[in-house]
């Protein structure tokens, strides 16, 4: 039975409310039409693509649970996140990350996405970097996307510190770890 457009679209709309991760091409094959079909729907609608309700629902679900420093100061974007205890963010690297003349990303870019989200999982109002062993394991390029994997290892709340170890992925590949030793506030103001 086919549907009129407006009942495509209200269910559109529905579809998307339960499972904002789902794609436009998923959504072409459960409704039976073409993506470029679901693309206008959308655009009627007013319903951003698939990566910006991606970073809009990021955003408002970690805007409350990152304590440690402002979620636009995280480089990447947080998917997901249990304070103390684990955390991922993805990193697109871009024309602005890479050396223009091999198009490698910057190694600062890849450490700040590590050490950012190292500092994102504490549950404290502050955590600095107190000290990194830091590997790279092989050059991140141009258009690949990094995801980075924090976990908390130890916390130590007699020194005030917290041990978190980040491995970051391109496709699966290990390309970055990273074992961050964090100050915690208690400590700072002691």
């Amino acid at each position: 039975m086919k549907r009129t457009k407006k009942e495509r679209q209200q269910m559109l709309k529905e579809t998307i409310k339960e499972n904002p991760f789902i794609t436009d091409e998923d959504l072409a094959e459960k409704f039976q039409v073409s993506v470029q079909t679901i693309r206008l729907d959308r655009l009627e609608l007013s319903i951003p693509e698939l990566r910006e309700r991606i970073k809009y629902v990021a955003e408002k679900k970690f805007e409350d649970e990152v304590r440690s420093l402002p979620l636009e100061e995280v480089i990447g974007e947080i998917i997901d996140m249990e304070l103390d205890q684990s955390a991922i963010s993805i990193f697109d690297v871009r024309e602005e990350h890479v050396f223009i003349r091999n198009k490698i990303a910057r190694g600062h870019h890849v450490f700040a996405q590590a050490n950012s989200l190292a500092v994102a999982v504490i549950n404290d109002e502050l955590a600095l970097t107190a000290k990194a062993n830091i590997q790279f394991k092989r050059s991140v390029k141009q258009g690949e996307r990094v995801i980075a994997k924090a976990k908390v290892l130890k916390i130590d709340d007699g020194l005030g510190r917290t041990i978190v170890e980040v491995i970051s992925y391109v496709n699966n590949e290990l390309v970055f770890k990273g074992e961050f030793e964090m100050y915690r506030s208690e400590k700072i103001k002691g």
